[in-house]
């Protein structure tokens, strides 16, 4: 059974950074697209960024599009969020997921839907 990890949030500054990560442990990975969602207290759970198993396919939401960058390690089965110019507005838990049906230069998906696997998730905090 495939499991997923985040770790490295906390609580930060507005205009600090905060870097996550997600590894996948359990079985031998074939290809995934990997997804970073957030839910933020009373609001529902919304996109954020997601990466395509090549690495060469990455989207991003409006709200973070230029402040935050998804990567991935397929060597170490990790994925990355790296997130800068945090704003309060970006405090959340954040999770990943996986999708093991994408394939590996296709355009990984926006909806939670499409996800199969899904970690515990990591809390950011941004103050102000």
């Amino acid at each position: 059974q495939v499991q997923l990890e985040e770790s490295g949030g906390g609580l930060v500054q507005a205009g600090g950074s905060l870097r996550l990560s997600c590894v996948a442990s359990g079985r031998s990975f074939s290809s995934y697209a990997m997804g970073w969602f957030r839910q933020a207290p009373g609001k529902e759970r919304e996109f954020v960024a997601a990466i395509n198993w090549s690495g060469g396919g990455t989207y991003y939401a409006d709200s973070v599009k230029g402040r935050f960058t998804i990567s991935r390690d397929n060597a170490k089965n990790t994925g990355y969020l790296q997130m800068n110019s945090l704003k309060p507005e970006d405090t959340a838990v954040y999770y990943c997921a996986a999708d093991w049906h994408r394939g590996s230069y296709e355009r990984p998906a926006e909806l939670e839907y499409e996800y199969d696997t899904w970690g515990q998730g990591t809390q950011v905090t941004v103050s102000s």
